[in-house]
């Protein structure tokens, strides 16, 4: 009989996260916002190299993660990073990729 574990609360995050930045546009939109002086009025698609199709759906997936903010003023959106979880975000990956490493193991890899 299979054990049924769960994952963290950490784990949980980080994956939620990791999901939301898979992909090459979300990271565009993210950058792109984060370069910004203050919350973002206008239409993404026009500022950076993505079809206004798609747009949607790739803002959709990071509000979805809260790495993002929006709120529509007619006739613009308003986007912003969602700065408590930009931090949260930060300090998730910093700590996942900061782990130490068994060197001491030996897996048959080369490196």
């Amino acid at each position: 009989m299979a054990e049924n574990k769960e994952y963290s609360v950490k784990q949980e995050l980080l994956a939620k996260f990791a999901r939301a930045l898979g992909h090459p546009a979300r990271i565009a939109i993210m950058e792109f916002l984060a370069g910004q002086p203050n919350c973002y009025f206008g239409d993404i698609h026009e500022e950076l190299p993505i079809a206004k199709a798609t747009v949607s759906q790739h803002l959709t997936a990071l509000k979805e993660a809260g790495l993002i903010q929006g709120e529509i003023e007619t006739p613009k959106v308003k986007y912003c990073i969602n700065k408590d979880n930009w931090t949260l975000a930060s300090f998730l990956f910093k700590e996942f990729f900061d782990q130490p490493i068994n060197k001491g193991s030996n897996c048959g890899c080369s490196k």
